[in-house]
């Protein structure tokens, strides 16, 4: 039998027939912004209301990626990279599957949205800025992170000690602190709708 190691081997079933089977396209949306700006539970919502409509979803956060995936990783600005990287190259192995990714993560730096962005096929990938003032994200710190920033406790966190980089050119702008949820998750459906063709 001749060796498969040094050539990439593709099954007989691909990305466009499970897109067919599912009844929509697989694409990432990726929500960016401060640490309380409403991301995840964005994200989770956009999940539950794509999955009550029969579709393949899923939703990507700090709490199901952190802690097995990116395990290994510090909160370094090299590790932050590898572990946004590693998430976006496991979203294109997900589309791959015919899955619509929802992902949910600060991704402070303008050089980081802008390489997975090029990381992904193009109409891929889909950034979404839910931007909501600090202080507004403060008053929904129930963990105390902001407080213990703002003390020197944590080192390099985003908004108090560490820059957010607003995205310049984003695909859907979300504003969680005047938009309702169900406000900002119908924009998202109607973004979804209108530029996905779902």
């Amino acid at each position: 039998m001749t060796p498969r190691h040094n050539r990439q081997f593709r099954g007989e079933i691909g990305r466009l027939e499970r897109e067919k089977r599912n009844g929509h396209r697989a694409v990432t949306l990726w929500f960016t912004g401060l640490s309380g700006a409403g991301k995840s539970t964005i994200a989770h919502a956009v999940e539950k209301r794509l999955f009550d409509q029969g579709r393949n979803v899923y939703t990507f956060d700090g709490d199901n990626v952190r802690h097995g995936l990116c395990g290994d990783l510090s909160f370094s600005r090299k590790d932050r990279a590898e572990n946004i990287r590693r998430i976006g190259e496991m979203t294109k192995l997900f589309m791959d599957a015919g899955t619509l990714c929802l992902c949910a993560f600060i991704t402070p730096r303008h050089e980081v949205q802008k390489a997975l962005r090029a990381l992904h096929s193009e109409g891929d990938f889909h950034l979404i800025h839910v931007d909501c003032p600090v202080e507004v994200c403060e008053s929904r710190d129930v963990k105390g992170y902001y407080k213990l920033a703002r003390e020197g406790k944590i080192k390099n966190y985003t908004g108090i000690s560490a820059p957010y980089e607003a995205p310049e050119n984003p695909d859907l702008y979300l504003d969680s602190d005047r938009q309702s949820l169900e406000e900002c998750v119908d924009n998202v459906m109607a973004y979804l709708e209108d530029k996905i063709m779902l």
